[in-house]
């Protein structure tokens, strides 16, 4: 068995979901998101650049999904990237709409 984490074979969750996140989280504002990888929602909502967008992509994901996947900037994603666990029902979601099977067979 592979000691790989699962989200480094994976990536589907960064083509799956809008990802919006506070501008506190921006990295001009005193959070770690590059700004240059956001567009501004509202005043106080950014978005990862190329999750409002068919079919979507984060712009910070790298590889292949369901191959070998990974976030460019994983030590400085936003909430809502850091929130989404592997095997969570959001994580088999955006599996499925991969064609890739649950990491974690239902109980």
């Amino acid at each position: 068995m592979s000691d790989l984490h699962p989200c480094l074979a994976c990536g589907a969750c960064c083509a799956a979901f809008r990802v919006d996140f506070a501008a506190d989280e921006l990295d001009e504002n005193g959070g770690t998101v590059p700004v240059g990888l956001a567009v501004e929602v509202t005043g106080n909502t950014w978005r990862m650049r190329g999750t409002d967008h068919m079919p979507v992509r984060c712009a910070a994901l790298t590889g292949k999904i369901g191959e070998r996947a990974g976030c460019g900037i994983y030590e400085w994603r936003p909430n809502p990237c850091r929130e989404l666990e592997p095997g969570s029902q959001g994580c088999d979601r955006a599996r499925a709409r991969h064609g890739l099977p649950p990491l974690q067979p239902p109980a």
